[in-house]
């Protein structure tokens, strides 16, 4: 399937059941040119036939309060049609590899349930911005789908149960994408923006948090502690800070994540830690008897 060579409660319109509000532009932020060289492990994992799937005990921020539940993050190399913006079906030369997040969250907010899943591809070479994210999110109140195309601009297209925002569409001026960076940080952890940045938070926090959905003032930093790398990213205007711990060392496998935001007038903090790890074909294991990985990630 995968080798070398083929390797968005509350919304961005405040997603549910309240008026959002309107979404703006923003700068332009050229990102400087990199040098990337692979690790030498590089193609072996992440081009083994495999994802890479990691289950986390989750501690999510909602309505002022914390609630449990569980989240998923699928790694896995595929071959992209960077025209079309869509997995190839098969080899062609003008495919590129990319690396592909694919981020699941459920929990439950007194009695109705959130699900919610972000996928990001971002292309194998680290120069290239990534180039496509969804976000999606279903509750009670309805369901929202939100799709960013990285073409001449960015384009952003809403679909939602909510009358004022459903079908709309926007352009916004390229810059740094939160969501890109937990693939950056797979790739090629050296190459990390840090510094005073402007960034596009993660659609996540934009559509639950009633957020603009614009570039916003950041500082990012690196830094090490108990052996693990934290990559932390500050937003002052948002009093927002996301804070990953990744290991050190090739495959800088991510062990947890701490998202501290002001909800209902109170500082909280998500968290997330690591149950389990495992690689797998899991696109072949659908069948009712293909259960005991899930068992041993901890999802049943």
């Amino acid at each position: 399937m995968i080798n070398l060579y083929t390797p968005i409660i509350f919304s961005f319109l405040l997603l549910f059941c309240t008026k959002p509000d309107q979404q703006t532009t923003n700068k332009t932020i050229q990102k400087p040119l990199k040098t990337f060289e692979k690790h030498p492990d590089f193609n072996k994992y992440w081009y083994s036939g495999k994802a890479e799937i990691t289950s986390y005990k989750t501690s999510q921020v909602r309505y002022g309060e914390i609630h449990e539940g569980k989240a998923v993050h699928i790694f896995v190399t595929e071959d992209f049609l960077p025209q079309k913006q869509v997995k190839a079906d098969y080899k062609n030369d003008k495919n590129i590899p990319v690396l592909k997040l694919n981020s699941t969250k459920k929990y439950t907010t007194g009695i109705y349930p959130y699900s919610l899943m972000t996928s990001t591809l971002s292309p194998i070479d680290i120069n290239k911005e990534a180039i496509k994210i969804s976000f999606s999110a279903q509750e009670w109140c309805g369901n929202t789908f939100v799709q960013l195309n990285n073409r001449d601009n960015y384009e952003v297209q809403f679909y939602s149960y909510f009358e004022s925002n459903a079908d709309r569409k926007i352009n916004l001026k390229k810059t740094i994408l939160e969501n890109e960076l937990w693939n950056q940080l797979r790739i090629s952890p050296e190459n990390l923006p840090i510094g005073k940045l402007e960034i596009i938070p993660s659609f996540e926090y934009l559509g639950l948090n009633h957020k603009k959905f614009q570039a916003y003032e950041a500082t990012a930093s690196v830094n090490e502690k108990d052996g693990f790398m934290i990559y932390e990213i500050n937003y002052p205007t948002l009093q927002r800070t996301l804070k990953i711990r990744a290991t050190k060392t090739f495959p800088n496998s991510i062990a947890s994540w701490e998202e501290t935001i002001v909800s209902h007038g109170k500082t909280l903090t998500t968290t997330a830690k690591k149950i389990k790890t495992i690689q797998s074909a899991y696109w072949n294991k659908n069948g009712v008897t293909d259960v005991d990985e899930r068992k041993e990630l901890g999802l049943d």
